[in-house]
């Protein structure tokens, strides 16, 4: 054999070079990868979020993207996310993300709300309600939470913030009670914690 000719077994060391230059040249790949797709992931994201906003504050309210103002608060103890809409610099609405139990568990909320404390919107975000029952809280299996749109603290009075066999105002589902309780009760408390913390959701000096 040539002393030229590379034999593997006499020299391990070399193979050990070979795979750690490989892991390098994965590990470049990578690196370059996530430099190119990043942004696009984050542009994505972007749109995602403004979308699920667009149901619930309505554009005529900003003009500037909410998704350009988030913000987190300590509010009675809690955190509080959201983003602020504004329009010619003045913060016209916000949307908050809330949570409320429900009957399958927590149903994550996003609410919109002006300036005023007037309801603009309110999606469900998440649940485990039952399916057929409770899951009429989706805007695809009913339009029943549309209804909260243009609701406050003061419309209705506080005892109009109840399902009807509570004695207020809000329809039941047939067979499925807590679920629509426990959205009442959830969208009736954030803009409880709007009214009483509206100075700090509305300026975004934090």
């Amino acid at each position: 054999m040539s002393t030229a000719t590379l034999d593997w077994k006499q020299k391990p060391h070399f193979m050990g070079l070979l795979l750690g230059g490989f892991a390098l040249l994965v590990c470049v790949l990578v690196a370059l990868g996530a430099k190119w797709t990043d942004p696009l992931i984050a542009l994505r994201t972007q749109e995602d979020t403004q979308k699920l906003l667009d149901q619930v504050i309505p554009a005529e309210l900003y003009d500037t993207a909410p998704t350009k103002e988030p913000f987190d608060l300590t509010l009675d103890g809690q955190t509080v996310q959201g983003f602020r809409a504004r329009k010619a610099g003045q913060v016209t609405a916000v949307a908050l993300f809330a949570e409320t139990q429900g009957y399958g568990g927590t149903i994550r909320l996003l609410l919109g709300i002006d300036a005023q404390g007037v309801l603009t919107g309110v999606r469900v975000l998440s649940h485990s309600e039952t399916p057929g029952l409770g899951d009429k809280i989706q805007t695809n299996k009913s339009d029943w939470i549309l209804g909260f749109a243009g609701l406050s603290l003061g419309n209705p009075d506080e005892q109009g913030w109840h399902v009807k066999k509570d004695g207020g105002q809000f329809d039941s589902f047939t067979g499925a009670t807590i679920t629509p309780r426990a959205m009442v009760k959830g969208v009736h408390e954030t803009l409880t914690l709007f009214a009483k913390h509206s100075a700090e959701l509305l300026d975004s000096k934090e």
